[in-house]
């Protein structure tokens, strides 16, 4: 698994939305292991919206996997400041949500917060960490 880790890092080492690390759990790494609660070794965990505890990662370890389940679910390629890489379905809602108040944005990022840990299928949950990106984005743009 290691040279496919260490080929995921290389792709994204200039990326803004990803970051691929390792840590030695052995060694100077051992505070950081028990925060997130690493016990077994090699362990995977991806970060998602701000999420400070992290998610146990189940796919599979070869770098077609790991390089799929970052495109799909950690890669941001759409840029509200600069919509070149957003979907036709992303860049309707960034002018839908721009139309929106603050207030109005803040609530759909509760609902959206809250159906994050819902069941539903691959593409909704994918469709949901969208929105949540875009309204964040446009959130921080405020700032």
């Amino acid at each position: 698994m290691k040279p496919a880790w260490d080929r995921l890092g290389d792709d994204y080492a200039a990326s803004s939305s990803v970051l691929i690390a390792d840590v030695d759990c052995t060694a100077e790494g051992e505070e950081v292991c028990s925060k997130f609660d690493v016990k077994g070794y090699p362990t995977i965990k991806y970060f998602l919206n701000g999420d400070e505890e992290g998610e146990d990662y189940q796919g599979g370890r070869d770098y077609d996997s790991l390089k799929k389940h970052v495109e799909e679910n950690l890669e941001i390629k759409c840029d509200v400041t600069d919509p070149v890489g957003c979907t036709d379905k992303e860049k309707a809602y960034i002018e839908k949500m721009k139309q929106k108040t603050t207030d109005e944005r803040g609530a759909q990022i509760t609902r959206l917060d809250k159906m994050k840990g819902d069941s539903m299928k691959a593409d909704l949950k994918q469709w949901l960490i969208q929105r949540l990106r875009i309204l964040n984005s446009l959130s921080s743009d405020e700032l």
